[in-house]
């Protein structure tokens, strides 16, 4: 058997590592999760047990019930199971994100999870990891992706709530409760109030627990007045587009916050009044260079534009196959909301 095979197995229920008995990040029952983030793709309930970075734990605990059997470890800190050597390191998606380094008999192999390379406001900064096999995302693995810096991006999204102000219309952006909407507090921080929907704001709590500061924002809710929230922030989850809810803000003017909205066609699709292009992903160019970074004699591709991308890594002399996993944009917004059961009344 080679190292690699020793080190990671593809199966039905997920990516398992026979040697260390744990899988990272099934999508069905296991005895023994590894959880790269607590985004409700990765991290799914049933598990008979669990293990993080530190500031995952709150998180996860918070989604998937304070009673999971839970253990947590920092970034960079390593611990043996079963023989492997298995540590966490920033990704740079969302708070508490981690890609998953596992060694066996000098035999590395790095599990990115979902990650992003420029730096933001608010998650631990990216590290790049080399490794013999890497195992990548591809949710935006086309060359028409490129992200604007985080400090224009502030600039775009300020300069919006202030015409919208000007206009005397209300802000609202829809954004995931877990990721997205932290860092619109990061980008929107000092603007004017921001009001959170509760699935936000009672995850924000289960992050403050874990001893990460955020930017302060108030809670929005039904019974609010409607002069309150007047020209003033909202940050939403994208459930909420066409809800009761958001229909009862005053001249609210809307806006979707994802790097699916550099195309221009989801902007109308989306019916909404604007779109900026805000990802918790790594772009094309930010891929291409993590890959490069780890030096990996083989890399596995997995959910987004896995095809496309797979094969432009093997044109320019990269290993690289397709990987079929259950993870993507598509599942994570059906578990999203579930798993925060957000309230669009």
């Amino acid at each position: 058997m080679s190292q690699e095979n020793q080190l990671i197995k593809f199966t039905k229920k997920g990516i398992y590592c026979p040697q260390g008995k744990f899988y990272l990040d099934p999508w069905y029952p296991v005895d023994y999760a590894v959880i790269s983030h607590g985004h409700a793709d990765h991290a799914r309930w049933g598990m008979k047990r669990y293990l993080c970075t530190d500031d995952s734990k709150t998180i996860l605990k918070h989604r998937l019930g304070t009673d999971i059997k839970t253990e947590s470890i920092p970034y960079n800190h390593s611990i043996t199971i079963n023989g492997v050597e298995l540590s966490f390191h920033p990704a740079g998606h969302v708070i508490g994100s981690s890609q998953i380094r596992l060694e066996y008999k000098g035999f590395v192999v790095v599990f990115s999870g979902d990650y992003k390379t420029q730096p933001d406001f608010i998650s631990v900064p990216y590290e790049p990891i080399k490794c013999h096999t890497f195992i990548t995302e591809s949710t935006f693995g086309l060359p028409i992706y490129n992200w604007k810096s985080e400090k224009e991006l502030q600039a775009e999204l300020q300069s919006w709530v202030k015409t919208n102000q000007e206009n005397n219309r209300t802000s609202v952006f829809l954004g995931y409760s877990l990721g997205k909407a932290q860092r619109l507090m990061s980008l929107l921080d000092g603007c004017d109030d921001v009001y959170v929907h509760r699935a936000i704001h009672n995850l924000n709590e289960a992050i403050s627990n874990s001893g990460i500061e955020l930017p302060e924002t108030k809670l929005w809710s039904a019974e609010l007045d409607k002069k309150t929230l007047q020209n003033k922030i909202i940050i939403a989850p994208p459930a909420l587009l066409g809800s009761r809810m958001l229909k009862r803000v005053p001249n609210a003017a809307t806006a979707i916050c994802s790097g699916w909205m550099q195309i221009r066609g989801n902007r109308r699709w989306q019916a909404v009044d604007a779109g900026f292009v805000v990802s918790d992903h790594a772009d094309w160019n930010g891929l291409i260079s993590a890959i490069k970074a780890t030096e990996a004699e083989q890399v596995y591709v997995t959910h987004g534009s896995q095809a496309v991308f797979s094969k432009y890594l093997n044109e320019i002399g990269i290993k690289a196959d397709e990987l079929k996993t259950e993870y993507g944009d598509e599942a994570l917004a059906k578990a999203e909301k579930e798993t925060e059961n957000i309230e669009t009344k």
